[in-house]
Order: structure tokens, then C-alpha cells, then sequence
């Protein structure tokens, strides 16, 4: 096995690699040409599009066969983020990327020097040379994410604001402009023929929108959180629009809105959120760059928040989590109202202190929550997240983390409580209080 350091290279056998990062990170992969430019949204290997000619990623671990990546390919560069969006990197165990062969043999090992401000960091790239593949160990990264990412790689990204955004000398923006009327008869025969209803326009939604694009205009970057310290979801409560359901689109790069909307709907993800049939409300808000003239965008969609929505969503996040528990053999849970208030309770209560933790800043846990409700349950189990658009996002999410998994398949557990809110630095919160 060879340790590498930053810089060092190293020739690879044929055949398959596995190249595993564990730990509390997103892995990804940009397959490239010579150019270190991608050719296309496919060369984007990530979570939510874990496959490509030659790439395959499954959990922390990326599966490559040089030999078959596209035609022109030569390099496939290893990038890692931290698994909660926008977490500086320094605040986690420093990453080791660790290779092996078919047979399960370890050839490289790659602990790069600790991270300090960086969300996003290039570990390592697969690259060609003549007829052979190597191995370059690299650990640089970027500040400011998923931005710095398509600079340098010509990724067309719409970001989902993962990004902490590096500090860049700023002017005033232009004035953002009003979301555009005509958007609706762009997006809306999409939708259409999608089999999802129309959106309208929200003022409040626009207001949000049109702010947030100022930010990032006065910014330089991308992000879902401003140089302010305030997100985009925040901006969003603020207008006074408390959402079930939000996603947003942000773009730099097109001048008009044609040009915006044609931008969505030819990019997978971003006509995904287009499509979406839970949103009943939009708005774009833009702004200029007035250093080198790129336009910022920022698109809402989302639907208002009420109580029958919010029972229905926690309802199902309930069914799916009983649908996991009849797979693996075990009874249902019941639903239970402490639990439930308890649970509430606390996803309200991380929204409006801008907090994500099982322990709340009085030092208060589950437990104790739980009580408070005036739950007399004897053993108390929480699984919490934040991000997730939806009940099978969520479930999804906590099915494929071993600890949160353990917990919704433990067979001591008989009841549960959900909790649900939107808004605050990541946009939604989801609990789960578990009892027994």
C-alpha cells in the first residue's frame, strides 16, 4: 500500500477501483477530458445521479472503470462536501481516501492536510496518461462549494445552496428586477404536460427572490446563504409566506427570462423542480453583477402551509416508516399525541433559533422533551434531519444512515410522534421522537 502525499502519483493495475471516503461526508466524481472541463450534466456523478458510463457511486464508496468511460474522458477528479450542506469541512475528521482493488486489496491511502475554511475539497483524480491510469493525490478545495466547482469545471449547476461562500470584494447590485409575468406561460405548459397543475405568481415569494438574487449579485457566487448570515428560506418567512413544501433554483449566466426558463427545463434536476406537482406558487427575482455584468437568479416555488398539509405530511412520513418496520418483520408503530407535540415542539423550536441538534441550546434532550409533552413512555429514541422536500425524502435519508435505520427498526420501540416545519437556515426540519 502506498501513502500518498499532496501531489504524489501512482500507477493503478487494470480493472476496477473502489475509492472510499468514509465518514460524515457527500462523495461525488467530475468525469472530464483533457481540458479538466465536463462535457455535460451526465459527467456529474453525485447522490442524486449515482451512475455514468464507467462511474458508479453507492454510499461513501465511488466504483470506477477506466476503460469504460465515455469517449474522450481521461480524467475523473474525486470531490467530497460534508454530508450536512454548507458545514466548513474543519469542523469535521479530516477525510482519508482510501483505493482498492477487485480483489479488495488497499493501494493507496490519502489523508490530506486539514481543512480550514473549505466545504468542497478535490481528494484525488484517475487520470490517463498515454495508455496507463494513475493516481494523483490533490486536497485542495473551495470555499465557497459548489460555485468554485463549476468555475473551474464548466458544470451547469443550479445550486442547492450548499455553499459557503469565500469572501470577494463586493459593490452594489443593481436593483433586482420584479419576477417577470411571463414566466407562467414558460413554466407552466411544462407543468402541463407533466400531468402537474399550474403555479401562480406570489408577491411575497418575489420579494424573497428579488432580495436574495441582490445578495448573491452583491456576492459574486451562488449560495442559499447571503454574506448576512441570513438563508434564502429565512428571507422567504420573513416576506411573511410560511411554507409546507419550497424548493428553489439558483442560476447565474442567462440574460432574460426565456433564456432562464429554457436553462431550467433542459436540466434534469432543475425541470424535476419545475414538474413537481406539490408547488402552487413562484416567483423569480434578478440581479446584476455590476463588476462583470453576469445576472443572478433566483426562482421560489412552494406551496402555503396548513394544518391539514402538515397532518398529512407527518402521516405519511409515519406510514412509510411502518411500511420499513412490516419489511424487516416487525409491528407498527402507533401514533402517539406526546410524542407527537414533543416532536413539533422541537422542529419549531430549531426553526426559530436557528439550530440543528438533539440537544437544545438549554441542554435540554429527547428525553426531556418528551416528558415535558407529558409522555410517561420509559425509553425515548430521536432521529431528527434537515434539507429534505418530503416524507419519502426524509425516511429515505434516515433508512440509508445505520444509526437513524437502528432506530426505526427497533423492535423495543411501539410508538412514535413526527414533527415537521419549514424555514430557518436549511429551509426544513423533520423529527421523529420514538417510544416504548
Amino acid at each position: 500500500m502506498s501513502e500518498l502525499v499532496p501531489g504524489a502519483n501512482l500507477p493503478l493495475p487494470g480493472g476496477a477501483l473502489a475509492v472510499r471516503v468514509p465518514g460524515p461526508f457527500d462523495v461525488c466524481a467530475l468525469v472530464t477530458d483533457d481540458s479538466g472541463r465536463v462535457a455535460g450534466d451526465a459527467d456529474f456523478v453525485f447522490y442524486n445521479q449515482p451512475t455514468a458510463p464507467g462511474a458508479r457511486l453507492r454510499g461513501d464508496t465511488l466504483t470506477l472503470e477506466p476503460g469504460r468511460l465515455r469517449a474522450g474522458a481521461t480524467r475523473v477528479t474525486v470531490v467530497v462536501s460534508a454530508a450536512r450542506p454548507g458545514t466548513p469541512l474543519s469542523r469535521l475528521p479530516a477525510p482519508t481516501l482510501q483505493v482498492t482493488d477487485p480483489r479488495g486489496r488497499t493501494l493507496a491511502r490519502f489523508a490530506p492536510p486539514a481543512p480550514r475554511q473549505e466545504t468542497v475539497l478535490l481528494l484525488a483524480e484517475v487520470y490517463r496518461r498515454g495508455a496507463d491510469w494513475k493516481l494523483r493525490a490533490i486536497g485542495q478545495g473551495y470555499a465557497d462549494g459548489l460555485a468554485g466547482l463549476a468555475r473551474d469545471f464548466g458544470v451547469d449547476v443550479v445550486d442547492d445552496g450548499t455553499a459557503a461562500g469565500a469572501d470577494r470584494p463586493t459593490t452594489p447590485p443593481s436593483h433586482p428586477a420584479p419576477a417577470p409575468d411571463g414566466l407562467l406561460t414558460l413554466v407552466n405548459p411544462a407543468r402541463a404536460a407533466a400531468g402537474s397543475p399550474p403555479v401562480s405568481l406570489d408577491a411575497r415569494l418575489a420579494a424573497a427572490a428579488g432580495a436574495h438574487a441582490a445578495v448573491m449579485a452583491a456576492a459574486g457566487r451562488l449560495g442559499a446563504e447571503g454574506r448576512d448570515g441570513v438563508s434564502l428560506y429565512q428571507r422567504v418567512t420573513a416576506a411573511g409566506y410560511a411554507y409546507l413544501t419550497v424548493g428553489e433554483l439558483l442560476v447565474s449566466g442567462p440574460r432574460t427570462p426565456a433564456e432562464f426558463a429554457d436553462h431550467c427545463l433542459r436540466t434534469d434536476r432543475a425541470r424535476r423542480t419545475v414538474e413537481d406537482r406539490a408547488f402552487t406558487h413562484v416567483a423569480v427575482g434578478h440581479a446584476t453583477d455590476t463588476r462583470d455584468g453576469t445576472v443572478y437568479w433566483t426562482a421560489l416555488w412552494a406551496s402555503p402551509f396548513t394544518t391539514d398539509g402538515l397532518a398529512r405530511t407527518t402521516a405519511e412520513v409515519v406510514d412509510l416508516t411502518n411500511r420499513e418496520r412490516a419489511g424487516a418483520g416487525l409491528r407498527p408503530l402507533g401514533v402517539d399525541r406526546a410524542l407527537t407535540t414533543a416532536a413539533q415542539a422541537h422542529c419549531a423550536d430549531m426553526v426559530a433559533r436557528a439550530f440543528y441538534s438533539h440537544t437544545s441550546p438549554e441542554g435540554t434532550q429527547p428525553w426531556d422533551r418528551a416528558a415535558a409533552a407529558g409522555s410517561t413512555r420509559r425509553t425515548i429514541g430521536e432521529n431528527i434531519a434537515c434539507g429534505q422536500r418530503s416524507a419519502a425524502e426524509v425516511v429515505e435519508g434516515w433508512m440509508n444512515s445505520p444509526g437513524h435505520r437502528a432506530n426505526i427498526l427497533k423492535p423495543a420501540f411501539t410508538h412514535i410522534g413526527v414533527g415537521y416545519a419549514g424555514g430557518g437556515p436549511s429551509g426544513t426540519y423533520w423529527t421523529q421522537l420514538f417510544g416504548a
